[in-house]
């Protein structure tokens, strides 16, 4: 069957390129076998000299590893991602097909109700796509919700208004929260979360009372029944950046929020930089070996754990040798991969051993200053760029080999810990 469609699907391209009509290709991601085909089409067969002036070919799909990297770069892109902001979103909701239809706005037997429950999806809609900006604290995994899903939640909205004389709320929110939203969902915890956010929005309340409020401070709420304009009159209104109240949040999900947007932003800006060197500079394999070469020089010798297990040996009356045992044996594992990592990538860019992939993303981080992640995935948890990391990495280091030779410390660095757990639990044993 897939080979029939494939020939199909090159049988059709052939014949609108000497026609000159235009073909569509829906979806290409979910046909990865095909697309090395697609490939040769785009740069054997679609060439000017044999190719009708007025032939187009579109092809739309997720983002994938897989798409052909030529018909990227060769092709003029267009992205549909979700508007900024809550105010944005609604306004893109309200202008887009159905609900900018007349016919449609106003098709439904019960207007009002359906209005003002048409008000509560689209901001419901909203709410769940705004929420992925604030990282975890929004879902646990960032769902990719689209414009189809609203588009089938308001069709069925009219559906069982113009069908029941009574609107069935609890079919309503079983359908738009468990089916046409939540079966994007796969964590239990966003779907229970789902759930009740739905359940905000498709409730009597709204439809009854001209005073019920999606938000604590008032702002947000569903206008009263009007024209079509009036809603767009409201929604110009609201404020341009939202409080994290309307979306069930503390003030403080801000900081995630902006610290997120804020990396996002550095990262892009950094990958734009020239990774060649000008004039007499320093190429960047030169300032990569200087770099590693220094923190090289810096970084002491693993610790020795055997030494450390006879003189801090595990005993009930002391929780903290093993405290420090446990620390000792976690520091000396991000030692190891950082020592041998900047070895490795030393000999890289020498030419005596292959750049692999992990040791091209360290290259890269560091080039700009960044933590490598093969390092991140050993290490404590850690927001510093690489200089302040060093730094604090050698400081930890000294802080324990401190403790090692002159003993148990009076003061201790709490967040100095790699796992800071361990230690108030065994300050909790010491202290019982």
């Amino acid at each position: 069957k897939q080979e029939a469609v494939v020939s199909t699907q090159s049988t059709g391209i052939n014949k609108a390129i000497q026609r000159g009509t235009w073909v569509v290709l829906q979806n290409c991601h979910l046909a990865e076998s095909w697309l090395p085909s697609l490939e040769k089409i785009c740069e054997e067969t679609i060439v000017p000299e044999r190719t009708h002036k007025s032939f187009r070919l579109w092809l739309t799909s997720y983002p994938s590893p897989k798409f052909p990297v030529t018909i990227l770069q060769n092709g003029v892109k267009m992205t549909n991602e979700p508007p900024k902001g809550l105010r944005a979103n609604l306004l893109r909701s309200y202008l887009n097909d159905p609900l900018s239809d007349p016919t449609f706005f106003s098709g439904c037997n019960d207007n009002h109700a359906f209005h003002k429950l048409l008000f509560a999806l689209c901001f419901f809609h909203a709410i769940v796509q705004e929420r992925r900006k604030f990282g975890p604290l929004g879902w646990n995994i960032p769902y990719e919700f689209n414009e189809s899903d609203l588009r089938i939640s308001v069709k069925q909205l009219q559906m069982f208004l113009n069908e029941y004389k009574d609107t069935p709320y609890v079919a309503l929110r079983y359908l738009t929260g468990e089916c046409n939203y939540g079966g994007r969902v796969t964590d239990d915890k966003d779907r229970r979360l789902l759930m009740s956010i739905i359940g905000r929005f498709y409730i009597p309340e709204v439809v009854d009372n001209d005073q019920f409020r999606f938000s604590p401070s008032g702002d947000y709420y569903a206008p009263m029944d009007g024209p079509y304009e009036s809603y767009l009159e409201y929604i110009r209104s609201l404020p341009l950046i939202p409080n994290p109240e309307v979306f069930g949040l503390h003030e403080n999900a801000d900081i995630t929020k902006d610290q997120q947007e804020t990396n996002n932003l550095f990262t892009s800006v950094l990958i734009t930089l020239p990774r060649q060197a000008s004039g007499e500079g320093k190429s960047p394999q030169e300032v990569i070996t200087a770099l590693s070469n220094d923190i090289l020089s810096k970084l002491p010798n693993n610790f020795n754990e055997e030494k450390a297990l006879k003189k801090y040996p595990v005993v009930y009356e002391e929780s903290m040798n093993t405290v420090l045992i446990q620390e000792l044996t976690r520091f000396n594992n991000l030692t190891s991969v950082v020592r041998q990592s900047l070895v490795d990538i030393i000999k890289a860019i020498k030419g005596l051993v292959v750049m692999s992939a992990d040791l091209e993303a360290m290259f890269q981080s560091m080039l700009v200053g960044k933590v490598p992640e093969m390092w991140a995935a050993k290490s404590y948890p850690s927001l510093k760029p690489l200089g302040s990391y060093i730094i604090d990495l050698l400081a930890r280091l000294n802080f324990f080999q401190n403790w090692v030779t002159k003993g148990i410390p009076n003061v201790f660095w709490l967040s100095g810990f790699y796992f800071t757990q361990s230690f108030l639990t065994g300050a909790t044993q010491n202290f019982a």
